[in-house]
């Protein structure tokens, strides 16, 4: 097996980025589409605009419908034909992210990211959610390169709800341990690959980097102030999670997200809780030291992630047989797990994790 590495061709990070971005972005073209989120829009144009004032560069803002769809994204398509744009770039969060990849993918031009939440990895990884029109699951895409650009203007992201911040700290909390076992099990990444050291020099350095930074990152956020356990944490979430990820794979952590995903009662819980969630239930299932364990559940109650089924919305025991299936089915992330992981052994694991989470909280 070939070991692969990959990640976005420029990464930017820091207080007030977007007023640079012109400078970052310049030579891709000279026309930029920007598809935007309602709440990206408001944010990020004036500092854009700021940025592309006196320059001889057309820009175009369109707010997008709010899920990834094909319909929408052939919306996109057409805009950027009819304007005869050079690069595409989205504002917003994923779902913003994952239009703007696709457009930029189908009409084959660059595409810059300008992520202003971090509640999930997904601005720097090189593969999209597609969803129908109907909002059901449609497909992935996964894209010959990462992205050419991520811009990252800090003060945007910390002044967005804090919840999506923990919620990517959460995200993040998997990637270490699922590049791990993919490691351990010599299983592909994300990228198709063998898993490099460097990528598992980047998982490591994002545990680490939560552990260290997460709660003073939190308090901080919660104010609206930019401190470096923020900035380290932002770069955790974004960069580190997701190239990271990319290049290291994934195994129950994300399959327990998707596995919940089939709950109605979990509609209002974000990915990256559940991640976190997942994460604690892949330990028991590798019967993990309970120092890590430990480590583990100490690190998602100081920032406020979950570490109980009733804390992402479950609390008929019974419905966690229907997520395991789920999780468990052909092609999931979980089956680069030792051996295999049926759905009863996961069923096992998710609720012991919430045994050990309920007997932390005292519960």
């Amino acid at each position: 097996m070939l070991k692969l590495m990959r990640a976005p061709s420029k990464y930017v990070q820091g207080k007030d980025a977007l007023l640079e971005l012109y400078d970052h972005v310049n030579d891709l073209g000279k026309s930029f589409l920007f598809i935007c989120s309602k709440s990206g829009f408001k944010a990020a144009k004036p500092k854009i605009e700021k940025s592309f004032d006196g320059r001889d560069a057309k820009i175009l803002f369109e707010v997008f419908g709010g899920i990834s769809s094909t319909g929408e994204i052939a919306r996109m398509q057409k805009i950027a034909k009819d304007n005869h744009i050079d690069v595409i770039c989205a504002i917003g969060g994923g779902s913003a992210i994952d239009t703007a990849k696709a457009t930029a993918y189908y009409e084959k031009l660059p595409v810059v990211i300008i992520p202003t939440v971090c509640a999930t990895d997904a601005p720097c990884t090189g593969l999209s959610v597609i969803y129908n029109d109907d909002g059901t699951f449609s497909n992935y895409i996964f894209y010959p390169k990462n992205p050419d650009a991520v811009i990252v203007d800090s003060s945007i992201i910390v002044n967005a709800p804090v919840r999506f911040l923990i919620a990517g700290m959460g995200d993040a909390l998997g990637t270490y341990f699922e590049a791990r076992m993919c490691l351990k099990t010599n299983s592909l990444s994300l990228e198709n690959g063998g898993i490099t050291k460097s990528a598992m020099a980047l998982c490591e350095l994002c545990y680490d980097t939560l552990l260290e930074n997460g709660y003073k990152a939190k308090k901080a956020a919660e104010q609206k102030v930019l401190t470096p356990a923020v900035e380290a944490i932002i770069e955790a979430n974004t960069y580190l999670s997701g190239v990271g990820a990319d290049n290291g794979g994934l195994a129950t952590s994300h399959s327990v997200y998707n596995g919940f995903t089939a709950l109605e009662e979990c509609e209002k819980t974000m990915h990256g809780e559940l991640v976190a969630f997942g994460t604690l239930a892949q330990l028991v299932l590798e019967n993990a030291p309970m120092e890590e364990v430990e480590e583990v559940m100490d690190f998602c109650v100081s920032v406020g992630l979950p570490v109980t089924l009733a804390e992402v919305g479950v609390t008929d025991k019974t419905r966690v047989m229907t997520a395991a299936e789920k999780a468990c089915a052909p092609g999931e992330s979980i089956h680069n797990m030792l051996g295999d992981v049926t759905p009863e052994q996961l069923y096992h694991a998710i609720l012991a994790a919430d045994a050990i989470g309920m007997e932390y909280l005292g519960k």
